[in-house]
């Protein structure tokens, strides 16, 4: 996943809108500034990545400001980005947009966080013909819906927890077993993005004829997988499989390590995100966590340098991070 792909795009999409001040999309300017929208979560149960991602944001539109903005027809604007908080509700997601259009003005969107709020937000945009860019929406069924309004810079979903599939088989093998003797047990949040997540699993596990012997879906709180994990202890699974955002990922670490599951392979979304090797310890040692950035990635590019640059700016600008998520760097 390419850091700063955000930051072209974004650059890239207002340049195209020399367009940008006549027709539908007509952009709302404060004297040498282009306003953004976004409704993004800052409080419920999406907070601690919406937060994640707003903090993205505001260091990309610093950077482009600091290099003198964006160019539409021939004169410099600076960017600004109006937010507000859509408590990780996706009907508050799409009223918000509403009162972004029709109430501030504001024709250019930055996507909220999780594919639930997106998917309520792509039937908006579409609507008032308003470009958003998203970094946070991952749901494959954001992508096959002909939706021509909605630009994405990031991997999608079903393939998060798929390579954990190949290297299952891999292992397999290598110990003189077939890849169809594998066992998978999973857990999944009921929401696009996980059960996203899960039919890219499905996919895979049907591929090398892999066996599930325990398909869950977490509580609706996301505070106690222990039946699940019951289940793991009876059912020795070779493969433990979790998708449940960062609550869904600390209740995973929490519960695996007070009920001391023993799984060969076990492989989570979100780590980062909930923290769970601060939290938990060695316990976490062996997780496989997907990831859509990392700071060792070589590439660079003219607004941050390398990654490692993006991470040492990322630090210095906000405070309390060990690493930068990749919900902020995408």
């Amino acid at each position: 996943m390419n850091t700063k792909r955000l930051i072209p795009v974004v650059a890239a999409t207002l340049a195209v809108a020399g367009l940008a001040f006549a027709g539908p999309a007509q952009a709302k300017v404060e004297g040498d500034t282009i306003i953004l929208g976004s409704a993004i979560s800052f409080t419920g149960k999406y907070s601690t990545n919406g937060i994640h991602a707003k903090n993205g944001y505001d260091i990309g539109v610093a950077k482009i400001n600091a290099m003198g903005g964006v160019k539409v027809g021939g004169k410099s604007y600076k960017l600004k980005i109006q937010y507000y908080d859509d408590e990780s509700t996706p009907l508050r997601t799409a009223q918000l947009l509403e009162r972004l259009v029709n109430q501030d003005g504001v024709k250019y969107f930055l996507g909220p966080y999780s594919s639930a709020t997106t998917k309520a937000a792509a039937p908006i945009i579409e609507k008032y013909k308003v470009p958003m860019i998203e970094a946070e929406g991952a749901s494959r069924s954001l992508f096959n819906k002909g939706y021509k309004y909605l630009f994405a810079v990031l991997s999608t979903s079903e393939q998060y927890l798929a390579s954990s599939i190949g290297l299952a088989a891999e292992i397999a093998e290598k110990n003189g077993k077939k890849a169809s003797d594998v066992k998978i047990a999973m857990a999944f949040e009921n929401d696009p993005f996980s059960l996203d997540v899960r039919a890219g699993v499905l996919e895979d596990a049907k591929k090398y004829g892999m066996k599930v012997v325990i398909d869950d879906k977490m509580p609706r709180d996301l505070n106690d997988i222990s039946s699940t994990l019951t289940k793991v202890k009876a059912l020795k699974p070779d493969l433990l499989l979790l998708s449940g955002h960062s609550k869904g990922a600390a209740t995973g670490a929490r519960q695996i390590k007070e009920m001391k599951i023993d799984v060969p392979m076990i492989a989570l979304t979100h780590c980062e995100a909930a923290k769970i090797t601060s939290k938990f310890g060695a316990s976490t040692n062996d997780f496989l966590c997907p990831t859509q950035w990392a700071p060792t990635l070589t590439y660079k590019d003219k607004y941050f340098g390398t990654a490692a640059d993006y991470d040492k700016e990322f630090k210095k600008t906000f405070d309390g991070y060990k690493n930068v998520p990749y919900q902020s760097a995408q």
